[in-house]
């Protein structure tokens, strides 16, 4: 007769007062839990079904202050203008700025445009679905972040409008539990938001689209797009990249050939993560221009045609958690050997030890995305790209 040995938890007294080994698994659900479930959220606290709160221009709203110690496992918000039957002023969900303060911290954890914070960039919504961040219906609207976030003594979370005119509605949920106290060895939960606009490129001068797409050499990674850079103890989580494609031509135009970088703990190129391009860091492949979204990668934003216009990726590291002892630089080549000059944003999501190394935001002029040019190409045009990309593909079989 075969012996089973039954799954047993060790350390069940320790869950009563501390974060617990409890995970977001179906497995844990049987696990009883001892801590307290609490919510702030915009209820009308009149009884009445105004559930909502005013954000005026230039003005800050505390969503939520919490003492003591415990761990936010949800934010829900969705935002509107007042009143919500008129359109709000454009470019809003880069005007709005979401911060988060853990442990009586002066210096924000969390800085980043509202928008671009639940996963996609360039000031838009579209429906889709992550393990962590979600936009969901209607029209993606609806913003859900499942990212976890311990705090031993207190967390604040705000919103602050740079709008210039016009008060905004904001409906949320943020969901916690309180813990007595919190288990030692937690990172704390930091979101940062970086733009390059454009980036440092080359000029193309009398090389063919080829050689400028795929020649010349990044032996340092100096000229990277930085996503990331920390100082510390902790581990880096994902990111998302958005890329607005700058260069007007007829010819193959695509963005991606930039590898991902990443340095950890002051090492030098080449890294320990080095990559192989853009779209190979994203997990997708062969110069995507579809949308998908699936757990840990995806695509919220496909662009136009001849990868034209605007593009959102994410990648989050949810099962493989880039760890770093004292720092890390995070990077990305902005086209091989980071000739492009495109216009790039991004935020990285990690955790870490505190205190953190203070950052900053660049001012809201310099955060409003570019417009849109719309652009038909000839088809000649794509079907040379389509025989470049093929004979790309067989050059490369052929190493």
């Amino acid at each position: 007769m075969t012996n089973v040995r039954g799954f047993r938890c060790e350390r069940m007294e320790e869950m009563v007062s501390g974060y617990g080994d409890f995970g977001s698994s179906l497995r844990d659900l049987p696990r009883l839990r001892d801590s307290r479930r609490r919510r702030a959220s915009s209820w009308d606290e009149s009884g009445g079904n105004d559930d909502r709160i005013t954000l005026a221009p230039k003005e800050s709203a505390v969503l939520a202050q919490i003492s003591g110690a415990g761990n936010i496992n949800h934010l829900w918000i969705t935002i509107s203008a007042d009143p919500p039957n008129i359109s709000p002023e454009q470019d809003y969900l880069r005007k709005l700025l979401l911060k988060m303060y853990w442990d009586g911290e002066e210096e924000p954890s969390v800085l980043v445009p509202l928008g671009d914070f639940f996963g996609i960039g360039h000031a838009r919504t579209g429906n889709f679905v992550s393990s962590p961040l979600q936009m969901s219906p209607q029209d993606g609207r609806s913003f859900n972040c499942f990212f976890h976030m311990p705090f031993a003594s207190g967390a604040r979370i705000e919103v602050q409008s740079e709008l210039s005119g016009g008060n905004m509605l904001l409906y949320y949920y943020i969901d916690y539990e309180q813990f007595d106290e919190l288990e030692k060895g937690l990172g704390r939960f930091h979101a940062q938001w970086r733009r390059e606009n454009p980036t440092d490129g080359v000029e193309e001068g009398d090389q063919n689209n080829e050689e400028f797409l795929f020649g010349g050499e990044n032996r340092n990674g100096e000229g990277n797009y930085t996503v990331l850079e920390a100082e510390g103890r902790g581990h880096y989580v994902g990111c998302v990249l958005n890329i607005h494609n700058l260069r007007e031509t007829e010819s193959w135009n695509w963005y991606g050939e930039g590898d991902d970088m990443i340095f950890v703990d002051g090492e030098s190129w080449p890294p320990s993560l080095h990559g192989t391009g853009t779209e190979d860091y994203f997990n997708t492949a062969w110069s995507p221009n579809q949308r998908h979204s699936s757990a840990y990668h995806g695509i919220t934003l496909e662009g136009e045609e001849n990868w034209s216009g605007q593009v959102s990726y994410y990648r989050f590291h949810v099962e493989d958690p880039v760890t770093f002892g004292e720092s890390i630089r995070v990077s990305i080549e902005h086209g091989h050997a980071n000739k492009r000059s495109d216009d790039y944003s991004s935020v990285a999501y990690w955790y870490q030890t505190e205190p953190h190394k203070p950052f900053s935001i660049l001012p809201v002029e310099q955060r409003i995305p570019r417009p849109v040019r719309a652009r038909t190409l000839p088809k000649a045009a794509l079907s040379k790209g389509r025989r470049l990309l093929r004979a790309v593909g067989r050059a490369l079989l052929r190493l």
